[in-house]
């Protein structure tokens, strides 16, 4: 409270006050429903995360742009849904009819050949054309830095080109695929190793940790999207120790229900993943701690997020995203639902929670109106700012529906399909096959029940919503494979 009577001292006399930083933290891979304050019951341990949560508000409603990673990066970087700016997959994925995929066997699952759709061309670059959400900071005198995963473009489209003063980690890899992985030596160009051995979300900490004593005396945005839990499955011995030990304390074993043409995982009992996500925890921890003794809690926003529902359907399948179903590369609440809260002691009353719904472009506008800059309607032309949310989370927000375009086979088994959340309602208009699946997400969020043939009407209002989302960005489609194997069946 006296600090906020100081800088409306401040603010009356005409005197500069502090600037607001940024901390843009986020997880890669990461469920909504692996994080204690999300899911008390998760078998996974994310004391941190908790404690920051309930100095936070959550959102019970955040969703990324689209269920795998580059797409959801590039709104958030953007301001625009993925159909617009055309980062609609995961950059190295098959693009358009030149890679079509050849499926391969999928546990004896169906008959294979090749696909029926041509997957839509994207483009596997962030274009230099936005003015990034790095760069509007830049202009405004801010400090600039990214820590970790950037996947957005190689060489020309690295963090550097996009208004990061610092980039440390990003390059154009999904993962941590050099050296030793997770571990150092981490054979990245754009990161220095530390000790052998050591964890590299360790190391993004350090490395945060450092620029934000080194730049407390003026503004900085930190974006600090983790590797973890990303694959490759690793994470340091005593962790996975300990996750042995309660794995076994609690008599817990693997356990999957069928999502055609994949298996589920139902269960959370994966102790290399459990592992990862406490380590990746612990260094939000110290990222934290950095700034308690630094005092710039009261001058920092912080957000914690994800780019994707977690992994439960593929190569390794290690979560589960139960009462959501489904996961990662799928446009079903599973793979597109995430960890969402956001701490700003000046502005925001600790412990509440929001359930309006929100989704990745938003992040850009709420963060220049927060942080007194002007908005830019021409570039973040898709993100809505939830300012007024933060403020008061029971606010009357107006936001226009949601909208994912995924024109794309999915990795973890799902097909090409769009969808719209508009109220409690969900249209998903799958390209190939299944058509369309209606569901009220208030009586029904684990979308159990298909009511598109009980409601016609309110199918044919949605599709309508989406035809119009679809003309408004130039959504690319996928399209007919002349040359398609008429056996072809995902289940």
């Amino acid at each position: 409270m006296q600090l906020f009577k100081i800088a409306s001292f401040f603010a009356v006399f005409g005197l500069p006050v502090a600037a607001t930083n940024v901390i843009f933290i986020m997880a890669d891979d990461l469920g909504y429903m692996d994080v204690g304050f999300n899911n008390p019951n998760t078998f996974y341990e994310t004391p941190h995360l908790d404690a920051l949560a309930k100095q936070s508000l959550r959102f019970t409603a955040g969703y990324a742009a689209c269920p795998v990673c580059s797409p959801t990066r590039s709104s958030i970087m953007t301001g625009q849904y993925p159909a617009r700016t055309k980062n609609t997959d995961y950059f190295g994925g098959p693009n358009g009819h030149a890679t079509l995929p050849v499926e391969k066997g999928e546990a004896g699952k169906g008959k294979m050949g090749q696909r029926p759709l041509f997957p839509a061309p994207y483009l596997d670059r962030l274009d230099l054309a936005h003015t990034s959400i790095a760069e509007a900071f830049q202009a405004k005198g801010y400090a600039t830095m990214l820590a970790g995963k950037w996947h957005l473009g190689p060489k020309g489209s690295y963090p550097e080109d996009h208004g990061f003063d610092v980039n440390m980690g990003g390059t154009e890899a999904g993962g941590p695929y050099a050296g030793k992985k997770y571990f150092s030596p981490y054979g990245n160009p754009k990161l220095p190793d530390g000790p052998p051995g050591e964890y590299l979300s360790d190391r993004l900490a350090i490395e945060v940790s450092k620029f934000i004593v080194a730049h407390k005396e003026k503004p900085f945005f930190v974006y600090m999207p983790f590797y973890s839990v990303h694959t490759p499955l690793m994470a340091p011995a005593d962790l996975v120790k300990k996750y042995e030990a309660k794995k076994a304390k609690l008599g817990l074993s693997p356990a999957f229900a069928a999502e055609p043409p994949r298996e589920n995982r139902t269960v959370q009992e994966h102790v290399i993943y459990a592992a990862m996500v406490e380590a990746m925890d612990q260094a939000v921890g110290k990222v934290m701690k950095t700034l308690e003794e630094n005092q710039l809690v009261e001058d920092t926003i912080v957000i914690f997020f994800s780019d994707n529902g977690g992994l439960s359907t593929s190569e390794g399948s290690p979560t589960s995203n139960l009462p959501y179903r489904a996961g990662k590369g799928w446009t079903y609440e599973g793979g597109i639902r995430e960890p969402l809260i956001v701490r700003w002691p000046k502005t925001i009353k600790t412990g509440g929670t929001c359930d309006v719904p929100i989704i990745s472009t938003d992040f850009y506008p709420t963060l220049l109106e927060s942080c007194g800059m002007n908005l830019l309607p021409e570039q973040h032309k898709d993100g809505v700012s939830f300012f007024d949310l933060l403020k008061n989370p029971q606010a009357t927000h107006a936001r226009a529906p949601l909208f994912w375009h995924y024109p794309h086979w999915g990795n973890q088994g799902g097909i090409p399909s769009a969808a719209v959340r508009d109220g409690d309602w969900k249209l998903i208009e799958f390209y190939w096959k299944k058509g369309f699946e209606l569901y009220n997400l208030a009586k029904d969020p684990g979308e159990k029940e298909n009511l598109a043939a009980k409601l016609p009407e309110k199918v044919q209002a949605l599709r309508a919503k989406l035809d119009t989302f679809r003309k408004d960005t130039g959504a690319l489609m996928p399209t007919v494979n002349p040359k398609a194997d008429p056996a072809f069946d995902r289940w």
